[in-house]
């Protein structure tokens, strides 16, 4: 479905055949064809942006050519005179491409973004002396105040063409909304309105369309085309649990073709599974929100010359990744919505006939979705605490400052800040953020609808797995593509195109690697920021005489192994019980092989203490009596309450967490006669689940204050 623009007035036939012939030429150049030409719509985006000057919207399938658009559209606008474009691009990946891409076909092209901060006077040189035909910036450069004052309004002025790539993340509705790019209308109202602007993307349904032709402002010329990819063998295989998912991978990763992704939905999944995948002789390789720049970039580097089978990714590696010949792309775990969906299988098939498409849903697919649907939504009191907070300051404040004063984690409370700058409500400048003292309103209307819409694409998911339809009709439907149909190719269109079977010994090893247990457990070093303020007299580093040792947990409540059990063991609701055989024997194993380790250095340890806990105390004290029998260690006892016991709940920020937990241990007479009169060495001190660390942390302190040699923290969850 291709809207025609209409022409500007300047336009005559002569001019649209010269332009037409000239973008042509440039196309040409780009891929390095003679015989290359436009796909349907391309031409008529760049003549709507080249000779009428128009806002445009384009809404193609990955790998029409969406950046063919804007660098022809550049290249002629530059020979007529126009200043650079600039691209707004939300991913350091899709920098590097499209960079590259712009090369290529003789476009001069840099980037600002985190990464290249000390090439930016040499990128400010260039700008201004016209050396630049393209300039790719990041969103979060748009609320950087150095950039904002001393760069942007030098870019305004200049500015030829603005591009807004992967443009759904302008939108609430958009399955990857960035509170970043809501700044983006506000840079396109300062623009002169003779400069063309083009926005950009591969995952907009119409309500999101709705929304971006709004912000782009009045007159917007939209293309749509269709989505469905022919290219893409699509195909969902269900199977009982976790065992059974990466069972599948060790027999059948060989023969999926070519080299691909292997998306889940979490870090420890993902790091989980490469590590298995490797030990078993396959070379993949973990790319998470973890892994630093330059080892992405290397990364991203080895996929593309198929140095890797697999790189086992969550989404941080999405939007931009441009790999023509991608053979593959495998979910363990499905993303919430068929659109975020449509969106990473995208990466395959880009420039080849055919590819596989494998989505294996898992049990706990749910829980981490409810977790991600209202994490970029704010919290009316937190808001509202942040805005009382930055008004009572006389001068900007930092944001480990405004932790100490506002129970949110740094992640949350950054998006947070992002949200309220977008609503006019909060500044960034130089040393932090202010109060701009315009009135705010939480808008419980909009958020309630956002928390809805969240729910209906997961329902949405649900529905793509259990189908018996045309998988890809669907995923083209959630879109809105007017033309979608049945792509012959599915699974459901033509039977199952995949080995379903899961071979026995690739099942034991899977599960064995399942059941490993044990992940080594940092002590807190630092305390944090602005203590003072909440009333802890404390800060810098915590002295040798108080510092834990590296302890141990089980698992992580987001891995795939023991992580599902701990879970259901800690989820609402759940009853209190001692813990199982099968647990027991797991913590046995992680003791086991911290004594490998020579107990990190501390020594062997010679007693067990627990904390009190209010929730699991049949739980905790089953563990101590299991560690105490195995390892034949005397119990001393646990720590006491004091003043009511910990204050707030899991989740806040590390500030809060320790103001909350801080003289709140005790170690009482009868603990205290115990350590004095027990064996000399270090002491186990048992805990059921560990979150920010400050509770091991304030109780290790008090046992080593009472006399205790070292404290090694053994912790069955670690959330997160």
């Amino acid at each position: 479905m291709t809207t025609q623009p209409t022409p500007g007035t300047s336009t005559t036939s002569h001019s649209a055949s010269a332009t037409r012939a000239q973008a042509l030429e440039v196309l040409r150049a780009l891929v390095g064809r003679e015989d290359a030409d436009f796909h349907d719509g391309q031409y008529e985006a760049i003549e709507a942006l080249v000779d009428a000057g128009r806002r445009a919207l384009v809404v193609q399938r990955t790998g029409w050519g969406k950046s063919a658009v804007y660098f022809v559209a550049s290249l002629l606008l530059r020979a007529r005179g126009a200043g650079p474009t600039l691209i707004v691009s939300p991913l350091l990946a899709l920098m590097r491409d499209q960079v590259a891409a712009a090369e290529r076909a003789g476009v001069r092209a840099m980037a600002i973004n985190s990464a290249n901060a000390t090439e930016w006077g040499e990128i400010s040189a260039a700008l201004a002396a016209d050396q630049v035909d393209v300039l790719l910036v990041s969103p979060e450069r748009l609320t950087n105040p150095s950039f904002r004052e001393n760069q942007l309004p030098m870019l305004i002025a200049r500015t030829g063409l603005l591009v807004v790539d992967e443009a759904h993340c302008i939108s609430d509705w958009g399955h990857d909304f960035r509170p970043d790019y809501r700044r983006i209308a506000d840079l396109i109202a300062q623009l002169p309105a003779s400069v063309p602007v083009l926005a950009t993307t591969a995952t907009a349904n119409s309500r999101v369309v709705a929304d971006i032709e709004e912000q782009l402002g009045a007159g917007v010329f939209t293309i749509r085309g269709p989505l469905a990819r022919k290219s893409l063998r699509l195909g969902v295989l269900r199977l009982p649990d976790s065992r059974d998912r990466l069972g599948w991978l060790l027999t059948h990763l060989a023969e999926l073709p070519g080299s691909g992704i292997i998306y889940t939905l979490t870090v420890s999944a993902a790091e989980d599974t490469a590590r298995l995948l490797s030990g078993a002789g396959h070379v993949v390789k973990a790319y998470t929100g973890r892994t630093d720049t330059m080892e992405r970039e290397n990364l991203e580097e080895a996929l593309k010359n198929n140095q890797v089978k697999a790189l086992v990714a969550t989404s941080a590696l999405g939007m931009g990744f441009d790999k023509p010949d991608l053979g593959f792309v495998v979910h363990l775990g499905a993303p919430s919505s068929p659109v975020a969906y449509y969106q990473q299988v995208g990466r395959a098939g880009r420039g080849s006939a055919n590819a596989d498409v494998l989505l294996l849903p898992g049990s706990e697919d749910a829980e981490i979705w409810r977790y991600f649907a209202t994490a970029s939504m704010p919290a009316q009191d937190k808001a509202m605490a942040v805005l009382e907070t930055l008004g009572e300051s006389p001068k900007a404040m930092s944001t480990p400052a405004l932790e100490a004063r506002v129970d949110l984690r740094r992640t949350p409370l950054e998006l947070l800040l992002k949200v309220l700058a977008v609503d006019g409500a909060v500044r960034r400048v130089t040393g932090g953020w202010e109060s701009t003292g315009q009135p705010w309103v939480y808008d419980e209307q909009r958020y309630r609808r956002i928390a809805a819409a969240r729910v209906d694409e997961q329902q949405s998911m649900v529905e793509y797995e259990r189908m018996s339809g045309c998988r890809m009709e669907y995923l083209a439907a959630a879109l809105d593509d007017e033309t979608a149909s049945p792509c012959g190719r599915c699974d459901n269109c033509t039977g199952r195109w995949f080995a379903a079977d899961v071979g026995q010994g690739a099942a034991e090893r899977a599960g064995e690697s399942l059941r490993h247990a044990g992940l080594p457990l940092d002590p807190r070093a630092m305390w944090p920021t602005g203590m003072d303020k909440l009333g802890v007299p404390v800060k810098g580093k915590l002295k040798a005489n108080e510092l834990l040792s590296t302890g141990r947990v089980l698992a992580r409540l987001s891995d795939l192994g023991w992580g599902n059990a701990l879970r259901a063991m800690f989820a609402s609701g759940a009853p209190d019980a001692p813990m199982d055989p099968a647990m027991a024997q797991a913590v046995v194993a992680v003791l086991r092989e911290w004594g490998q380790h020579g107990w990190e250095g501390a020594g062997r340890p010679v007693a067990v203490v627990s904390m009190p806990s209010r929730k699991k105390p049949l739980l905790l004290q089953s563990f101590a009596q299991a560690i105490c029998e195995i390892g034949q260690l005397p119990y001393l006892g646990e720590l006491s309450l004091q003043f009511g016991g910990p204050t707030g709940e899991r989740g806040g920020n590390s500030a809060y967490r320790l103001a909350g937990v801080w003289d709140r241990f005790e170690v009482g007479p009868e603990l205290a006669s115990a350590l004095a009169d027990g064996p000399d060495g270090p002491v186990l001190l048992l805990d059921d689940l560990v979150d920010s660390r400050w509770s091991l942390t304030v109780a290790g302190r008090a046992l080593r204050a009472a006399g205790a040699e070292q404290v090694l923290p053994l912790v069955l969850a670690q959330a997160g």
